[in-house]
Parts: C-alpha cells; structure tokens; sequence
C-alpha cells in the first residue's frame, strides 16, 4: 500500500515538472534576407553602411518570443553613402582599424537577449547583452516582432555610445577642442530580420 502511494507521489511530481518544463525551439534568421545598417554622425553630415549578420535565431517558448542570440560579421563593414571609390575604401578602412572596431582582433559582435516584455500588440521592450571589441554593455530597445508560425519578420533600432565599447576617436566627450571635427558618440543600428523558411 506504502509503496503504491510513493509510486503515485512520484508519477505526480513527475507530471507536474513536465508541466512547467520549457519547450524552446530556436528560429534562424534568413542571413541574406536580413539586414543591419549603421548609421554615424558629426557636425557636417553622416555616414551609413551594412553589416552583415554571421548567424542568428530568435528562441520561442509555445510561439512566444523568450529570447534571441546574433553574431556581426565586423569585416563585412561596408560604406553606401560615398561614390568616390577611393574615399570610400578610406573610411571603411579606418572603421575597421584600431581607431574604432579594431576588426583584425576583433573579428565578431554580438547581440543576446536576456530580457523580453510585450508592450502592446506586436511591439517588445527589450534588454539585450552587446558585445563590440570584447567589451559587453546591457542596451535597451524596442521591436516590432511579428509571428507567424514557426516565422517571423522584426524591426529594431539599436542606438548606442560607442565610447563604452572603447570606440573613441574623436569623441566630444573625451577630446576637448575638436570643434567641428569631433564624431558624436552614439552608433545607430536599424535592424531588419526574417526568418529561415
């Protein structure tokens, strides 16, 4: 009689553990299909260009998003603002240099997500892990997420003060008496995902 109860006892705490077990299944990203934009500033105009995106998932919990993971191909850097070949090759050069994303050491960046709260409708609070430079930084943003099934499609702009990764060349906030030449601080990310098929 003893040993039936502890059976039952164990069949139901067995139960109730699978209950709240997590199912998680991670969505990649379709890399030619998504696209990541930078965007940089000074006083006399801006400069944009892509990254590419090396791998990337999102992770959903029943098809709720719970998390994500991406990793930046930093040598992919290119420039799409400049038509003089030469003053182009220029600055995607000294982007990857040590001056600012030190690529030849620093070849990836990443993006993890810790932390992902519906707002409204399609539209999430999140708090994510970047790493550039080796250095990593908690930063905040919100996307839009829509899910279909086992796809999805998200839109996010990441900004960020790209001194706290250690970029800080020509930084007003560091070297005094730059005037016009300085290179404001925050590094715009306008991020376009869709998934694997």
């Amino acid at each position: 009689m003893q040993k039936n109860l502890i059976t039952k006892l164990l069949s139901l705490l067995f139960l109730i553990q699978f209950s709240f077990t997590f199912h998680t299944n991670n969505v990649k990203v379709n890399k030619k299909s998504s696209t990541v934009i930078w965007t940089g500033s000074k006083p006399t105009g801006s400069h944009t260009g892509n990254i590419n995106l090396k791998s990337g998932h999102l992770t959903f919990d029943h098809g709720k998003v719970v998390g994500g993971n991406f990793i930046l191909d930093m040598n992919s850097i290119t420039c799409s603002d400049i038509e003089s070949e030469k003053k182009n090759q220029y600055l995607v050069d000294h982007l990857k240099a040590e001056d600012f994303f030190d690529v030849e050491s620093f070849d990836e960046a990443s993006l993890s997500i810790i932390s992902i709260q519906v707002v409204k409708n399609n539209q999430y609070q999140i708090i994510a892990n970047m790493t550039i430079k080796g250095i990593t930084n908690p930063v905040s943003f919100t996307a839009d997420i829509n899910v279909n099934g086992n796809s999805f499609s998200a839109i996010a702009k990441i900004i960020i003060d790209r001194t706290k990764w250690g970029v800080e060349y020509k930084s007003g906030n560091i070297f005094k008496d730059l005037g016009d030449k300085i290179i404001y601080d925050d590094i715009e990310f306008d991020i376009f995902l869709v998934s694997e098929k």
